[in-house]
């Protein structure tokens, strides 16, 4: 049998000397790069999306296609980094893409964008279940207190830009430009997505949040309320109000910073020297940690933890040098409602460590593109952030796995987690070839491949 290939040809360049050129042509033989399908198939195939994916109302498109065919179609492409509809134009005709996943027929873009469009969020408590119960089987790593070891919940606001778009919801963000204000709430070092809402650009992050709450604080209960653990949310001064201490207290240790409002620096300063313990880490600066507690309705009697700067001396950390004496000081103010007993600097250091989760957004946001929505219906794009949060786990659950058997790594990992764009990369975006014989299937990789090990290993752990 004749194959087209990919030649190599001798020619001279103007100097004479010798090149190789490229002759690229088509072959008849199918060879995919989507191999990692296998191992996401087996995951969504644990999760029973089928039956239950199928027994919603929603007709729309194609009649011959499930919903189930169309949420497991669309989660492939999430999880290779890919959001647009007509991307599935490019798997149609795809064996690999139908085989792997378990499906029947792979949807048109148009099949695509109706069901979703036609669901109008029918779709969305569904989802949130497959995602907790995909969760049940991670456990996520605690952080270390003094108080003991807690799962960290950092529950965040990022605005996704959807800058020239006359998208349903798009509104001006805090960031100062066009798009959506979606909060998100991930979960233990690996930055596992518990929960996530998609929101109006225009939309105060406080609005719809002790709502939010409730719904996080379910979805813990049902993946790990099994485990035991404690947890810690963490959340920025934008969620300060007197309606999210009553929801938290008694459900979750949480820390978080303190909104001054009318209070005045003048008068944390003397808060701290009277209740609090100075440092002088270098000369012209005093720092003053403590700690002090204030009634909150609903809440009963809630610790405030402080830090408080006062600079006489203006130093360049870039120079490495002092620029000048101040005649008035500088104050600089952080407080912290919080519900752990832990030392004062210990609270501070944990708080430090919700910026994390300004990496898992970029992840979200950068390795799967998920920033501008596909729709230009809020009611889809939000069902969508829900896929793409089920996606997200998904890749991020073989992340993890993946560095569980470090003997069979082609590379030295010294890392706790791995980013979603190398597990995309490594092992999603694996080229294979189906091939089909005494009425078995095999998924082939080339010999080169070398992360072939761990891609078995995964699979025959999934299935």
């Amino acid at each position: 049998m004749f194959y087209k290939s990919l030649r190599l040809i001798e020619h001279h360049n103007p100097k004479g000397e010798k090149t190789m050129k490229l002759q690229i042509e088509r072959g008849k033989e199918e060879i995919n790069s989507n191999g990692g399908l296998a191992i996401v198939g087996a995951i969504i195939k644990k999760l029973n999306l089928g039956l239950r994916a199928n027994g919603v109302k929603v007709t729309a498109g194609d009649p011959r296609i499930s919903n189930a065919d169309v949420l497991c179609s669309y989660l492939a492409l999430l999880s290779m980094g890919r959001v647009n509809f007509e991307d599935i134009e490019i798997y149609r005709k795809d064996k690999v893409f139908r085989v792997t996943l378990g499906i029947k027929n792979v949807p048109s873009e148009g099949t695509l964008r109706q069901r979703l469009d036609a669901a109008r969020g029918a779709f969305d408590p569904l989802i949130r279940e497959f995602n907790a119960e995909l969760l049940m089987h991670v456990k996520p790593t605690p952080v270390k207190a003094e108080s003991g070891s807690y799962i960290p919940v950092d529950v965040d606001v990022t605005p996704f830009d959807n800058s020239k778009s006359h998208k349903e919801g798009v509104g001006r963000t805090y960031k100062g430009y066009d798009g959506y204000a979606p909060i998100i709430a991930y979960a233990g070092l690996e930055g596992f997505m518990v929960e996530s809402e998609l929101r109006p650009g225009i939309q105060h992050c406080q609005k719809g949040t002790p709502e939010f709450l409730d719904k996080l604080l379910a979805t813990l209960k049902k993946a790990w309320g099994s485990l035991g653990m404690k947890y810690l949310a963490r959340f920025d001064s934008g969620n300060d109000a007197k309606e999210n201490l009553p929801r938290l207290n008694g459900e979750v240790d949480f820390i978080i910073k303190r909104n001054l409002r009318k209070e005045t620096l003048d008068e944390w300063l003397a808060i701290a020297k009277t209740h609090g313990t100075a440092e002088t880490p270098r000369d012209g600066k005093t720092v003053w940690i403590g700690e002090t507690v204030r009634e909150v309705a609903g809440a009963g009697p809630v610790r405030i933890v402080f830090e408080v700067v006062e600079r006489f001396i203006k130093y360049n950390k870039k120079r490495g040098a002092y620029e000048q004496r101040l005649l008035i000081p500088e104050i600089e103010v952080a407080t912290f409602w919080t519900s752990l007993p832990d030392k004062p600097k210990a609270v501070i250091e944990l708080y430090h460590q919700h910026g994390t989760s300004e990496q898992f957004h970029s992840e979200l946001k950068s390795d799967m593109e998920v920033e501008r929505l596909p729709s230009g219906k809020f009611a889809t794009n939000a069902t969508f952030l829900l896929l793409s949060m089920l996606a997200y786990n998904i890749v991020r659950r073989i992340g993890v796995d993946l560095l569980d058997g470090t003997t069979d790594l082609p590379v030295r990992l010294d890392v706790d987690r791995r980013r979603i764009k190398s597990v995309i990369t490594d092992i999603i975006r694996a080229a294979c070839k189906l091939v089909s014989g005494s009425g078995r299937l095999k998924l082939k990789m080339g010999e080169s491949y070398a992360w072939f090990d761990p891609f078995r290993r995964l699979y025959l752990r999934y299935c």
